[in-house]
């Protein structure tokens, strides 16, 4: 049994290798992006990719890839379940919702006049999103009809840059300012962005011809974040950003199990369970009853921010205090026992 893996450092993979290194599993490097990829993999039996959503190759065919691989009958990690609706709300709504999943009441148009005739008959606040973007970027809160009528004009107008230099340099200003960053490191970041910009920003078209909202849930000065790995979740509670109401990407991290609300783990694995997935992260607001909506969902998430969680559950809600608590390693676990599995 030999594992593919693409290497990208600082994600996923890492890991990976780290793992099959320890556990004496065999994998081979491999380039996703190379133009013989398919054939690259004849002598492996599993094809392992963390693909980012602001690496504007990966998004171009990540998902085509993965498809065409199952179809060659290498399992995949994610697979295609897994991956089709990542960094794409739009999806994500239609699939929790057929799904009965608690979502955020969520509405999408793609006209402009049913957009407009909605905004008439509705109430504000509401939250705007664009189909992509992680870390709350691509996410603003209309407080008004007239700015939700703006929102719609331009997006069936000019429509919406995914990558802009107000976000990102508002991003680094804010990091600094929490002393995240240091004023050398954010001088830096923006003269990167400003002498090098992001593929993204420079190949992306713009966004247009929809609109996203989803209801403003008030009272919410956090959100909890819940994983579920190979039948295993892991959880944390991410603290709202000054003067804001997004909690994605603050920094602001509880790690302490007795402040996770364990409704939401329960219903991250109800929901799984459903979905099917190998990876997935769920994002929980409170309603004023107390009851736990999903905003959204991702495979991927930045490694680095879970490895001070304690513990983790299993299907059984049984919690496991910091044991054996390698959410990586489990990944290559669950795609070696499903190729075990296929062979029986």
């Amino acid at each position: 049994m030999r594992i593919a893996i693409h290497h990208r450092p600082g994600s996923f993979s890492d890991r990976w290798i780290e793992y099959c290194k320890k556990q004496g599993i065999e994998y081979k490097i491999v380039n996703a992006y190379d133009s013989g990829i398919v054939m690259q993999l004849n002598d492996c039996d599993a094809f392992m990719w963390h693909h980012h959503q602001s690496n504007m190759a990966d998004t171009l065919f990540a998902n085509q890839l993965i498809y065409s691989l199952e179809a060659k009958g290498i399992r995949c990690f994610p697979d295609f379940n897994t991956t089709w609706h990542f960094d794409d709300k739009v999806g994500q709504k239609y699939l929790l919702e057929a799904i009965d999943a608690p979502l955020v009441p969520s509405y999408v148009f793609y006209s402009k006049k049913k957009a407009l005739d909605w905004i008439s008959t509705t109430s504000f606040p509401k939250v705007f999103k664009l189909r992509g973007g992680a870390g709350a970027v691509n996410v603003s809160l209309a407080h008004s009809a007239d700015e939700a009528k703006r929102l719609v004009k331009k997006a069936f107008g000019k429509g919406f840059s995914q990558y802009t230099f107000k976000t990102h340099v508002s991003e680094y200003f804010r990091k600094f300012r929490e002393g995240k960053m240091t004023f050398y490191a954010f001088v830096k970041s923006v003269g990167a962005y400003i002498l090098v910009p992001n593929d993204y920003h420079k190949l992306s078209s713009p966004e247009r011809g929809y609109v996203y909202f989803q209801d403003f849930i008030p009272n919410n000065d956090f959100d909890i974040r819940v994983c579920v790995v190979d039948d295993k979740a892991f959880a944390l509670k991410r603290l709202v950003r000054k003067g804001d109401f997004r909690a994605s990407g603050s920094g602001n991290i509880i790690y302490d199990k007795k402040q996770i609300d364990e409704q939401c783990v329960k219903i991250a694995f109800e929901t799984n369970d459903k979905l099917k997935t190998q990876s997935i992260a769920f994002d929980f607001v409170f309603d004023e009853n107390n009851i736990p909506l999903i905003v959204e969902i991702s495979y991927g998430y930045a490694t680095k921010a879970y490895d001070l969680c304690e513990g983790f559950w299993d299907k059984d809600m049984n919690w496991h205090q910091g044991t054996d608590f390698d959410f990586c390693g489990w990944m290559v676990e669950e795609v070696i026992n499903s190729l075990k599995n296929e062979e029986r």
